[in-house]
């Protein structure tokens, strides 16, 4: 308990998920690379040096996933941490530890049926405050705020907002809102986790054919919205159908989110050759 990170939040991580394909008989890890390069970020960020190796950090995760033998989803997720025990508050001049654990994982919210979703006093910690872009330990209390401010007022997820008051992301899930026919969504200067879910529907968006726009949104403009979903390792696409007692468009799923949410998860579990080099195999 007198570890560094856990007396001041001073910890960095990512999830990372891994899908089961049980006609193949096979695990596929999703975007195992990219969730290590942006830990690597998240190091930077916090002074943590020598920065660990993505390759070496790949095997680990994989040697862990087959030891563990797992024959169903799966969440992983590495640490890098202030390992020294001490009083104090800084970031420079400490040492730091890695650890790697696996678990068995399902839903992390509703992906089927839609959830509600409120828009909380809570605002999203600013870049010149604690960045959201770096996957920091203590930044999620500002998460954890929000997702109990909604969950207690009855809703299944809060909504966040920038200081200036436009939408920024749900407590730990990137957004997107159709309108006209368009994806739109915040873009990463309205202090968000550049989300690597996020840029993968991006990716399927485009082979779709729908326009993908990156720019601010009013809180008022989710009161309109043709439709709302959440997209994130944890949270995989999952569909909004109210907002603020506001029924989404018509209350229902609506059926681009349908289509984006079907592709990605016939993506993660292999069935898409289009989207292989998303996945590290790992049996």
């Amino acid at each position: 308990v007198m570890t560094h990170a856990f007396l001041y939040g001073t910890a960095t991580f990512e999830g990372i998920r891994a899908f089961w394909n049980a006609d193949e008989q096979q695990l596929y890890a999703l975007k195992v690379t990219e969730h290590l390069e942006r830990l690597r970020s998240s190091c930077k960020i916090m002074l943590m040096d020598p920065l660990p190796d993505v390759q070496e950090l790949k095997g680990i995760v994989v040697e862990l996933l087959k030891r563990n033998a797992f024959k169903e989803d799966v969440y992983v997720r590495p640490s890098v941490y202030k390992s020294t025990k001490a009083i104090g508050v800084k970031l420079h001049g400490l040492e730091n530890d890695l650890y790697v654990i696996s678990v068995p994982f399902g839903d992390y919210i509703d992906t089927a049926t839609g959830i509600r979703c409120a828009t909380v006093a809570t605002r999203r910690t600013s870049d010149l405050a604690i960045p959201a872009r770096a996957k920091v330990a203590g930044n999620y209390v500002n998460s954890a705020f929000s997702k109990s401010e909604a969950g207690l007022n009855g809703f299944d997820e809060a909504i966040v907002l920038t200081e200036a008051g436009k939408v920024s992301e749900a407590s730990a899930e990137n957004l997107f809102m159709v309108r006209g026919g368009k994806l739109i969504t915040p873009g990463v200067n309205d202090d968000i986790l550049e989300g690597i879910t996020r840029a993968g529907i991006i990716e399927i968006a485009a082979e779709l054919g729908i326009p993908v726009v990156e720019r601010q949104i009013d809180r008022s403009e989710l009161y309109i919205a043709d439709e709302i979903f959440l997209v994130g390792t944890g949270a995989q696409v999952s569909p909004v159908i109210e907002v603020d007692h506001r029924s989404v468009g018509t209350g229902k799923i609506g059926e681009l989110t349908k289509r984006i949410q079907s592709r990605y998860f016939d993506a993660v579990r292999g069935k898409v050759p289009a989207y292989k080099h998303w996945l590290t195999p790992i049996y």
